[in-house]
């Protein structure tokens, strides 16, 4: 089977760009919302003073990880943040302090086990760092009665253009991946790992494949097309085994686990010191960013805060989008915080690299949607299946397998919005 797909200018400008560490900020906005699944409860209120680390957030749902404060200082209020979708979330606002004194006994967990394993994986606060924000400890914690799970897969593609923190990573934390995979082997007992990277990363190929054979020379690491969306779950599964995830499926269905590679130097991370995930690794880059970069950034810092930082222009500025440009979303109000999941901020001049402005006309029957859907989906089908609320077609024609890539859109030339209407329909299926 050949996946199909798009050959893109990448743009990868930061990715010889060290990460830097961004100047604390005055004040962070921390989310209780910032994984695929249930908010957090607030655990402070106004007037408490919070150490860096300490757990400021959680909920008693499966489904969720905790949120620990990235500063030291006082909590200033609770507000409510509108998130992508019209969902609300509550934040907890604190003005640091400037001292970023760590809570007394953070240290590295006692794992014995697997079950110990994913109960710290969980109070790590981890989630897939890729974008998704999957609970990382649900995604390990598979059942082991029902799924034969002997693959990991360490997904470092990063084939969305402009981002290069994944890369950075790979350079700059590569212990910390192979710790993590050196304990999930161990206690989950999987067999064979995994590492794909697109061939656009020579320098990152090279210190992974040095690495695994001083680590473990049982690691497979390969070099994959530059393509997207190379780094999409099916995707990659079938690249890497052979494998084909299909329609109801997840990984575990064809005995495999699949982790970012930034979710994955985390927890080697934390198995070493017992930080909990309070920062960010993210590129700023965009035709609007005098200073181009990869930083760390504390969580619950507001983007207007990084795109100073990155030497941006407001003036100049037409849209910024949180993560690539494929996949990420627009952002209204530059106030908001940055969340684990954030990838990357692209600041684009209108009409620049990314215009702000999108004028549809007809659809001219030209194929190009279903030429590069890496799925075999029929985009043009199911727009007007989706506009006609028509679930049956929906259905039938698989709208459930389409994984955002943006794909379609982006080659459409009458600049239809394929891709949201896909995700309008699986929201759609799911009223049934």
């Amino acid at each position: 089977m050949n996946i199909k797909g798009m050959f893109l200018d990448h743009k990868k400008n930061t990715a010889g760009a060290k990460t830097v560490e961004l100047p604390l900020p005055k004040q962070v906005r921390i989310a209780m919302q910032q994984c695929a699944g249930a908010a957090c409860d607030v655990l402070v209120k106004p007037g408490d003073q919070v150490l860096v680390g300490q757990k400021i957030g959680d909920s008693d749902k499966y489904m969720s990880v905790p949120v620990h404060s990235s500063v030291s200082g006082k909590v200033t209020g609770i507000s409510e943040l509108l998130q992508v979708g019209g969902r609300t979330c509550k934040c907890v606002d604190i003005e640091t302090d400037g001292t970023q004194t760590l809570l007394e006994g953070i240290k590295p967990p006692v794992i014995t086990d697997a079950e110990s394993f994913c109960r710290a994986v969980r109070e790590s606060g981890c989630c897939g760092l890729g974008g998704a924000g999957f609970p990382t400890h649900v995604k390990l914690g598979f059942d082991r009665e029902k799924y034969n799970v002997d693959t990991l897969i360490i997904n470092a593609a990063e084939c969305e253009p402009y981002l290069t923190g994944d890369h950075r990573t790979m350079l700059e934390d590569t212990d910390s991946i192979f710790d993590a995979i050196a304990a999930i082997k161990k206690y989950l007992g999987i067999k064979n790992v995994h590492i794909g990277i697109e061939k656009n990363k020579p320098d990152a190929i090279d210190v992974m494949r040095g690495n695994a054979a001083k680590y473990d020379s049982t690691v497979r690491i390969t070099a994959l097309e530059t393509k997207y969306p190379q780094g999409a779950e099916k995707v990659i599964v079938y690249n890497l085994t052979g494998k084909i995830i299909r329609e109801g499926q997840i990984p575990a269905d064809v005995g495999v686990v699949v982790l970012n590679v930034s979710t994955c130097a985390f927890i080697g991370k934390y198995l070493r010191t017992g930080m909990p995930l309070v920062s960010r690794r993210l590129t700023v880059s965009g035709d609007a960013v005098g200073n181009p970069c990869n930083v760390n950034v504390p969580v619950g810092t507001c983007f207007e805060d990084v795109l100073w930082y990155a030497d941006c222009d407001p003036e100049k500025i037409g849209k910024v989008i949180s993560g690539g440009p494929m996949m990420g979303t627009d952002l209204f109000d530059l106030q908001d915080p940055v969340c684990k999941t954030c990838s990357g901020i692209l600041a684009m001049r209108q009409g620049g690299d990314r215009p702000g402005e999108r004028v549809q006309t007809a659809c001219i029957r030209c194929g190009r949607c279903i030429r590069v859907c890496p799925v075999g989906l029929m985009p043009t089908v199911l727009e007007k299946a989706f506009d006609k609320k028509d679930r049956k077609t929906l259905s039938k024609m698989k709208v459930s397998l389409c994984m955002n890539c943006g794909s379609c859109s982006y080659v459409c030339p009458a600049k239809r919005d394929l891709a949201e209407k896909n995700q309008l329909a699986k929201a759609l299926l799911r009223t049934m």
